[in-house]
């Protein structure tokens, strides 16, 4: 049985049961910086997809070396996730967050200016590997200073920063890409990131309520727990589904003949969606059930795939990014939620791991079909990932509604 372990969220500190953790002296709101906190990191994450046929060509490698280059971005934010979990419990979220993107802002720098394919995905790997400490500490904080009763609605205000950095990374990088360079785009993330890490100064640190006996303990918590296990499958096989389609959407429209800056507006579609639907499912997920928000999300995600297996035209792929951007509002904030109230005892770990399960299905997606990609078989991928998308669905919600019960 799926059984709720660990305590619950008994042990709270200033804070609980309010909206959002708030200090009188601070003149902008935690919200706000932890939204903007989610933008840059996304704009980072998101720049690449809509450039990577820019990129293979102006570096002259195959399309497949730079997707690889992608996927080390994914596979070091993914493995790095456990060492921000463990290290913000021992010298605090703020100041984790805020070391980490100045380090990410860096890496940003130095892939802008990779003279090979090589040296780039390495920069872009020690960028994946500490700017993945951005949103899980942002879904972390939210946790530990929002009551689990308003804790999607929050959660769901938190995605609104990753929907605008969606769109805005789409549309600009593809534009970018097209008519200056694809090198300006990094440049400008890292500027973004230095600016951030200032700014997060004026974010306050959550009250302490977590003590281990030692600096692994999180993880013996984890890996004893059924229902966490089962929560970091289910991130990982999101990852490689959701997240893998939402990395192949933009060269699969421009394989179909879309130039770079059309194939980065499918994406923006995509943020919009995400930020319309955020909202929406923040208003209603106070009184539906979360497996319900789960099976819309894994329909709509099936659908999706489904359509992008026998068209990649640009109308098409539109309807498709609004498909995705429903699945990631109902599917993905459900799935975060229900890491952050699974093992409250190891909140930050359990956090983490998520996201790292999240971001390592991605990058072994990306490794497993880069052959496919090089012989454009796009319809293989997407109808491979439609027909994953059914047992996918049905043991989450399975899953989601037998934990509900037994707790």
């Amino acid at each position: 049985m799926l059984a709720a372990s660990g305590p619950q969220d008994s042990a709270r500190g200033p804070g609980y049961g309010r909206p959002v953790l708030r200090a009188p002296s601070r003149r902008v709101s935690p919200i706000r910086l932890l939204q903007a906190n989610a933008f840059v990191s996304t704009i980072d994450r998101f720049a690449m997809p809509p450039m990577l046929i820019a990129i293979a060509a102006d570096l002259d490698v195959p399309l497949s070396t730079i997707v690889q280059a992608a996927g080390a971005y994914f596979l070091a934010y993914g493995l790095c996730q456990p060492v921000w979990g463990l290290v913000s419990d021992r010298v605090g979220l703020v100041r984790t967050i805020r070391l980490t993107v100045l380090v990410a802002g860096l890496a940003a720098v130095a892939a802008a200016f990779a003279p090979s394919a090589l040296l780039l995905g390495v920069a872009r790997g020690v960028g994946g590997a500490f700017f993945g400490a951005a949103y899980p500490s942002g879904m972390v904080y939210v946790g530990d200073t929002v009551d689990a009763a308003g804790r999607q609605r929050e959660l769901t205000r938190l995605m609104v920063g990753v929907a605008l950095g969606t769109a805005v990374a789409s549309v600009t990088a593809g534009l970018v890409a097209q008519f200056v360079t694809w090198r300006a785009v990094f440049v400008v993330t890292g500027l973004a990131a230095f600016v951030l890490s200032g700014a997060l100064r004026h974010l306050d640190e959550p009250p302490r309520t977590r003590s281990h006996r030692s600096f692994l303990a999180p993880l013996v918590t984890v890996a004893r727990s059924r229902a966490a296990r089962f929560v970091l499958l289910l991130g990982f096989l999101e990852g490689g589904l959701l997240i893998g389609a939402l990395t192949l959407l933009p060269p699969a429209v421009e394989s179909a003949g879309a130039p770079a800056a059309l194939a980065g507006g499918v994406m923006a579609v995509y943020g919009a969606a995400v930020l319309v639907f955020a909202t929406g499912v923040g208003r209603i997920s106070g009184r539906t059930r979360p497996h319900r928000l789960i099976a819309l999300g894994a329909t709509s995600a099936g659908l999706a795939c489904l359509a992008l297996s026998s068209s990649r035209s640009v109308p098409v792929a539109a309807a498709v990014a609004v498909l995705l951007g429903l699945a990631w509002a109902s599917l993905h904030s459900s799935l975060q939620t229900w890491a952050t109230e699974v093992l409250p005892a190891a909140r930050p770990t359990i956090v983490a791991l998520f996201a790292g399960s999240l971001f390592c299905g991605s990058a072994l997606t990306a490794v497993a079909v880069a052959g496919l990609t090089d012989a454009g078989r796009y319809d293989t991928i997407f109808l491979l990932a439609a027909v994953g998308t059914v047992p996918f669905g049905l043991v989450a919600v399975w899953g989601r509604a037998r934990w509900q019960r037994a707790r």
